[in-house]
């Protein structure tokens, strides 16, 4: 898509174009996980919790990526609305250097501390050797998984959603051969159980580096003419930080809050960690399609702020919201008539499908906060004001559901389904105070230029 396709073409029509493929990348990236949820079924039970275990805690450590990888989106998407292409080349070579060098310090870190950190998420003993042989595997890898997500910023920045859809598709593809192959083994490669799932990954995202490099070189804002490009520069990393900080805390608060709850599940045995895991992935996939939208709304926002069409702002935000609403109340019919029978495709335990459907049926009717968080959160981050993401993840994934939970597990002792009830509570009152300042945030006319 050319420089100026985002910021003159129709909303809805933008809109459509953008979502749709990432949509489509974010649905096969989910089936990619369900495909890993399958094997890892097929091992054992326990080897299902270790997978949803580990699973959490490699999500945590990836939501610190999500920070620069949005703010890289944005910036990158402001020159790009101004015609400034030089500058989104410089902010490009330098985001990516970033992005990849703190992925390789993660994982390194992670990888240290890996054993203490499954201990400290409430793992059973019983399948806490799994689950650590599964995220040791993840966590060598993670720069690449950096990496896919830094140059992909670069691509959305620009209108291409196309390329990350690609390799999400291979991905998919890709980890249903090798899934097998390395868990079982075959000829000169060896069985490796549930580590053989984490490798398996962790080749997945080694082919889509190469791809996603040679997509981003293609742009021109990616290119190997001049090395110090890539060095750090003070005056573009403060900038940076300034954009990455407030939405990269809200992901890593999104992540420790996805662990707090695990925590809290685990008190109910690992069979409801095992149908909390199969239940949350299900769930993910009546989300894509507003989280594609949200992708969608972060590339027309910045362009279009950059270009100072803030009408064009606004629509995008109206037009998000009412796509994401009427996908949202499709998804959760879909979901209201078949989650049982999805949960059971993963484990025939009466147990874990009386766990996961459980969880479905309440999340379903969270989907319509979800999408006004997801719009919300991408529209201020656009806009460049993001700092009170920060304040509204902090208390829709750490303080209150910390209380809630304590609450409805410790102090009153009550049924599993009531955590996800006291759960609705807390999303439907911020999603609320999140659209109205949202709203109240976004410029209503232009900026005179001098």
């Amino acid at each position: 898509m050319d420089s100026t396709s985002l910021t003159h073409k129709p909303i809805p029509l933008l809109l459509r174009q953008l979502a749709i493929p990432s949509s489509l990348g974010m649905l096969f990236n989910t089936l990619y996980n369900i495909v890993d949820t399958y094997y890892a079924g097929l091992i054992s039970t326990e080897a299902l919790a270790a997978l949803s275990a580990s699973s959490f805690l490699f999500f945590f450590i990836i939501g610190m990526a999500y920070g620069g990888t949005s703010a890289l989106t944005a910036l990158i998407g402001h020159a790009y609305g101004k015609q400034h292409l030089f500058l989104a080349s410089i902010i490009a070579k330098k985001g990516v250097a970033l992005v990849v060098t703190v992925g390789i310090f993660l994982g390194l870190l992670g990888f240290c501390f890996a054993s203490e950190l499954l201990t400290w998420i409430g793992t059973e003993e019983h399948y806490h050797a799994l689950a650590l042989d599964y995220i040791k595997v993840i966590l060598l890898g993670t720069s690449f998984f950096f990496a896919n997500f830094a140059l992909n910023s670069v691509l959305f920045a620009t209108g291409d959603t196309k390329s990350y859809r690609n390799t999400l598709i291979f991905g998919f593809f890709a980890n249903i051969a090798f899934n097998p192959l390395f868990i079982y083994g075959w000829g000169f490669v060896p069985a490796m159980g549930i580590g053989g799932i984490a490798f398996a990954t962790v080749l997945v995202q080694v082919i889509n580096a190469g791809y996603l490099l040679y997509k981003s070189l293609k742009t021109g804002l990616i290119n190997f003419t001049c090395k110090a490009h890539f060095y750090p520069d003070r005056r573009i990393y403060k900038t940076f930080f300034t954009q990455a900080i407030p939405p990269g805390l809200n992901m890593l608060m999104m992540s420790f809050g996805s662990l707090i709850a695990l925590h809290f599940v685990t008190l109910y045995g690992y069979q409801a960690v095992a149908g909390y895991g199969i239940g949350f992935r299900v769930e993910q996939l009546m989300l894509l399609p507003s989280l594609g939208i949200s992708s969608a709304v972060l590339s027309l926002v910045s362009n279009n702020m950059g270009a100072g069409k803030f009408e064009r702002v606004r629509q995008t935000l109206l037009y998000a919201l009412a796509y994401g609403y009427t996908l949202s109340f499709i998804g959760m019919g879909i979901l209201w008539f078949s989650g049982a029978w999805l949960v059971s495709q993963f484990d025939p335990s009466v147990e874990v499908i009386t766990y996961g459907t459980t969880y479905i049926y309440v999340m379903l009717f969270l989907f319509f906060g979800y999408v006004t968080h997801f719009s919300c959160v991408a529209t201020l981050q656009g806009i460049k004001k993001p700092a009170m993401i920060f304040y509204i993840g902090f208390f829709r994934q750490i303080l209150t559901p910390s209380i809630v939970f304590a609450l409805c597990v410790n102090y009153w002792e009550l049924s599993f389904i009531w955590m996800w009830i006291g759960l609705g509570g807390i999303v439907y009152s911020s999603a609320l105070f999140l659209l109205l300042y949202t709203y109240c945030q976004l410029p209503h006319r232009p900026i005179a230029r001098a």
